[in-house]
């Protein structure tokens, strides 16, 4: 495993394991089977219903609480300084954890404009020492550089959609300025066609991996962490084993040239519901 530095010397495995839409009653078992294949950071949040059975595998696990990376969202129906206070807490019983690594604004919602107390909230946490680091996730860079204006702690972390069909490169060179980490969420593009492309195809025979593979060693090699999700053993060990290679120059900049601008999930700006 291959770890970064965030901006606040926290360190973080480059490669986590994300678990959107398990249901929580069936969540423990994929989670145990992660960390059995030497996954150390989980991504879960509110809105995903499943913290309680992320908690039961952690517990289960025997696994030292410090060597966890543990990430979780406030979700836009808790936005709101008190609202959000009171989510972390919510949160933190059903993880039964006593301090989370990661909290993040799950998304702007700027129709409803409470972005900025709410992360302000996560100040508090943070200042606390109740969190290790707090960020955002989905924050295009006009919802960044009005955090950067208001607030006092630089995001640690922009979690957003990143594939080679959305490469996200201007907002990702906003976010290098200012010391932001970015993370990928559905960096396999949810195992759709980006997976056939031709050129990854090619990449990928080239240097005996699979797309998959191939795709998320070009995410570590773009210097962002990238949270896969899968509920298969085997692809758990396939999307870990990208450690002993590297694409080239070339291979990288043919990569580069496959963005899109193709989303799977909501624009930042239009996604309001609580």
């Amino acid at each position: 495993m291959q770890h970064i530095t965030l901006n606040n010397g926290i360190s973080m495995p480059q490669l986590g394991y994300g678990v959107w839409k398990v249901p929580d009653e069936e969540v423990a078992i994929p989670v145990e089977h992660a960390l059995q294949a030497g996954y150390r950071s989980i991504d879960t949040a509110k809105i995903y219903g499943n913290e309680s059975g992320v908690g039961k595998a952690i517990a289960n696990s025997g696994i030292p609480r410090e060597e966890l990376f543990i990430t979780t969202k406030v979700w836009n129906s808790d936005h709101g300084y008190e609202n959000t206070l009171k989510a972390f807490d919510a949160s933190l019983e059903r993880l039964g954890l006593e301090y989370v690594d990661l909290y993040l604004v799950h998304w702007p919602a700027p129709k409803f404009d409470q972005y900025v107390e709410t992360y302000q909230a996560l100040e508090k946490l943070y200042k606390e020492g109740r969190v290790r680091a707090i960020g955002v996730c989905n924050f295009d860079i006009e919802h960044l550089e009005r955090i950067l204006d208001v607030c006092e702690v630089v995001p640690a972390i922009n979690q957003v959609e990143c594939h080679p069909y959305l490469q996200q490169k201007e907002l990702r060179a906003y976010c290098e300025k200012h010391g932001i980490q970015v993370e990928a969420y559905s960096p396999l593009m949810n195992g759709t066609d980006v997976l056939e492309n031709d050129v990854i195809q090619e990449i990928a025979k080239q240097n005996g991996k699979t797309p998959a593979q191939t795709i998320l060693r070009w995410h570590l090699q773009s210097d962002m962490v990238a949270i896969p999700k899968t509920v298969t053993p085997s692809r758990m060990k396939e999307n870990m084993d990208v450690f002993d290679f590297e694409l080239s120059k070339e291979e990288m900049e043919k990569i580069a040239q496959l963005d899109k601008g193709i989303r799977n999930n909501a624009v930042p700006n239009e996604m309001n519901r609580r």
